[in-house]
């Protein structure tokens, strides 16, 4: 059996049968990434130490008899966007090569909370601005399932190493598509919740009024178990939604008879890939068969979507990105640094000197 092509309820039957530990399962991931990940690089940083001393707690448990959840000893994979107490957090980028956090984002903390296991930290697009995970500070990044081909972005690196079974699930982070275009260009799924239902603390900002934290997963089963460990209020972040969290997978089910989705009729618009708009026809098709109740529907402010969202993400960006100067955080250059203290010792000498003339 090939541990790393499970699903996370595949996986977590196993362990609780006892028929592998976590240990075991943590190690069938690093030597698979050791394999694949020098072609793939979907890693930028491996957490082997805190990986397995996660497992072996999870191990121990099991064999004293205690309660475990869905997620414990299920190694995880994490957008290198999400800060984590003492592993390096670098956003992709240069500028933060060497920044170590000294807390937890929400999220992370209750992972750990629910014992998953973390393999390592993810690639993507430096500080999620992309959509192709390619060289932006970082080395070159292609999909594990096909070498010619990007794996979209900015959550690329999270996208391929759940196809390429490099982790059991993955988080990343959505603006403007970045879950859900890779989850896309990889075949597995991917979900950016709805704002509010996740907490953003400990997420490096990109835009603060879009950005949102989400599961990417090998089916949809698996997607709602992640959801239910990472949604819920949080005070630390204002823009969380004090409402109660619903159990997702309570929610799978494959009746949906009298459903009702609307389609956007303003999203058929004039150049749109034949193929793609033939297979979300087929699609709508299945849905009218299986019961569900199809409208067409109007959005009518569709046309200003993108330019609204670059004024937004450009602004907030620009913002955010500002703290980045080398002083408080960032690179500082140690051959930058001597550049402006010895320009300050030369305008010095020029103001004494002309203070010097002018009194004279």
């Amino acid at each position: 059996m090939d541990l790393c092509k499970l699903t996370i309820h595949e996986l977590h039957d196993l362990i609780l049968q006892k028929k592998a530990t976590s240990r075991e399962i943590t190690e069938a991931f690093y030597r698979r990434i050791k394999q694949v990940d020098s072609k793939t690089r979907a890693y930028l940083l491996l957490t082997e130490d805190l990986a397995y001393q996660q497992a072996d707690q999870v191990d121990k448990k099991i064999s004293r008899g205690e309660e475990t959840g869905d997620l414990a000893g299920v190694p995880l994979g994490l957008k290198d966007i999400l800060c984590t107490k003492g592993i390096r957090t670098t956003c992709g980028s240069k500028i933060l090569e060497s920044y170590v956090p000294f807390y937890d984002g929400t999220v992370i903390q209750r992972l750990r909370e629910r014992e998953a296991v973390f393999l390592g930290k993810l690639n993507m697009d430096e500080f999620a601005m992309g959509s192709s995970t390619e060289k932006l500070g970082v080395p070159d990044h292609k999909e594990s399932l096909d070498l010619e081909r990007i794996p979209g972005g900015s959550s690329g690196g999270s996208a391929a190493a759940v196809a390429g079974d490099l982790c059991m699930a993955a988080l990343g982070t959505d603006t403007g598509g970045s879950i859900r275009q890779p989850a896309h260009c990889c075949g597995i799924v991917g979900l950016k919740p709805t704002y509010g239902r996740v907490s953003r603390y400990g997420l490096v900002a990109f835009a603060s009024s879009l950005d949102q934290i989400g599961p990417m997963t090998k089916d949809v089963t698996d997607c709602a178990i992640m959801m239910n460990a990472i949604s819920g209020y949080d005070p630390s972040d204002s823009t969380s939604v004090n409402v109660e969290t619903p159990d997702y997978k309570k929610s799978l089910t494959k009746n949906i008879r009298g459903t009702r989705i609307g389609i956007p009729k303003e999203y058929f618009v004039e150049g749109m890939d034949s193929e793609v708009e033939k297979a979300v026809s087929e699609a709508i098709e299945v849905f009218k068969r299986l019961g569900a109740q199809v409208h067409q529907i109007s959005l009518p402010h569709t046309e200003y979507a993108v330019a609204v969202y670059y004024i937004i993400a450009t602004a907030e960006a620009s913002s955010n990105l500002a703290r980045y100067d080398g002083v408080k955080y960032g690179l500082r250059r140690r051959n930058t640094a001597i550049f402006w203290r010895c320009m300050g010792i030369r305008v010095k000498r020029v103001l004494a000197r002309r203070s010097s003339e002018e009194s004279s």
